[in-house]
């Protein structure tokens, strides 16, 4: 039955998926994308709230007895980019757009709330997550803040994300980390200005940053075993105007990524020692402001056994892959893993050429994948919610 009602349902899913590709908005401002969103939801009969981190939307399909109950979350926002594809659905808001696939996710996830309401053969309470602001302002941590678990009981939550680089309608799922932990830094080193010709009358600031930037380095090199995975990088260093001038001042500042909380104090801790050694060294005063981001995606053993046996029945033994290692990316979907058992897995998007891979100004989501994600996610309420 669900075959049938896929040849219609497809269609409609992927067009509407071009028409949120070509209206992207950004973190905690997807007003048409929610309104959208809601209206389908509200089409639908389901139970429809909004309002849940600004412009979050969270829907309750219940049916039979049952008092278990699972989420499904699918995020909403685009990326500050500008497109380079010239297809019909590309961006129509400058500056903005959806290169990481969450059009494609919100498409399938509405696709799969509308499978479940006609078809109506499970037992329990689906919550249909529609999240902003994934994309570094972690709207998951605003909704979990916000009461999502408190006003939506739900026993597990799941979440996909398509993988450029995957064969197309494949699957990724693997236990334990998938995504790792983020943070950011900024520091400002402050010396002595001077004259180029003069440089012992100066305290050097592109000096001691340079240093810095070697520093940081050993924190993974010689200061974490080999078989953790973590990853410092400086992105920027700013200092100076003049050819001639030694600067005043300098900032530069990255990321830290690991795939375990504790790794990461270890990690902050590591940094500020550096920054102490630097600054007695060579002279200079530092400010170090650190900022704490995503903590890593863990998915749970219950979860994530559920989620590769259906994916196994969607797409065959052989494309589910059970072992691959985790991303040094994050995903804000790990503020809803910490507190509720959950999985996180990749649906393959096909080989990405052309550019067309995450976050790049090539990348657009594959319809193709379309039937797959939405037979997934209706099989997996099945399955979540067998007795």
């Amino acid at each position: 039955m669900i075959d049938d009602l896929l040849t219609t349902l497809a269609p409609r899913i992927a067009a509407f998926r071009r028409d949120i590709h070509a209206h992207p908005e950004l973190a905690f401002d997807e007003l048409r994308t929610s309104q959208k969103v809601a209206e389908h939801l509200a089409g639908l009969g389901l139970e429809v709230h909004r309002g849940i981190a600004r412009t979050g939307v969270v829907a309750r399909l219940r049916l039979g007895s049952s008092p278990r109950a699972i989420g499904l979350r699918a995020d909403m926002d685009a990326l500050p980019l500008s497109e380079l594809n010239s297809f019909p659905h590309h961006s129509v808001n400058p500056g903005r757009m959806h290169a990481c696939g969450h059009d494609g996710h919100t498409a399938m996830l509405l696709g799969a709330a509308e499978a479940l309401c006609k078809l109506r053969d499970f037992d329990g309470t689906v919550y249909f997550i529609f999240q902003p602001a994934e994309e570094h302002e972690g709207g998951g941590r605003v909704m979990v803040e916000e009461g999502l678990f408190e006003r939506f009981p739900m026993d597990m939550v799941f979440g996909l994300h398509n993988w450029p680089g995957m064969a197309a309608g494949s699957f990724g799922i693997t236990e334990g980390p998938v995504m790792a932990g983020t943070d950011r830094f900024e520091v400002e080193l402050t010396g002595r200005g001077g004259h180029a010709a003069m440089p012992h009358q100066a305290v050097d600031v592109v000096l001691a940053g340079s240093a810095l930037v070697q520093a940081l380095q050993s924190l993974v090199s010689r200061n974490t075993d080999p078989l953790d995975a973590a990853v410092v990088s400086v992105t920027r260093f700013h200092a100076g105007h003049a050819d001639n001038v030694l600067p005043e001042t300098a900032v530069l500042g990255g990321t830290v990524r690991s795939l375990n909380g504790e790794l990461q104090d270890a990690l902050e801790a590591g940094l500020r020692r550096v920054c102490s050694g630097i600054e007695a060294t060579y002279r200079v005063g530092i400010d170090l402001r650190y900022e704490r981001g995503y903590p890593p995606t863990c998915n749970a053993s219950e979860p994530t056994a559920i989620a590769r046996e259906v994916a196994r029945h969607v797409a065959g033994e052989h494309r589910v892959l059970t072992t691959l290692p985790p991303s040094m990316g994050a995903e804000d979907f790990a503020y809803l893993a910490k507190v509720v058992p959950a999985c996180y897995v990749w649906l393959g998007n096909g080989p990405g050429d052309g550019g067309c891979m995450l976050h790049s100004p090539h990348y657009d989501f594959n319809d193709e994948i379309i039937v797959t994600g939405i037979r997934y996610w209706v099989r997996l309420v099945g399955r979540a919610l067998a007795p």
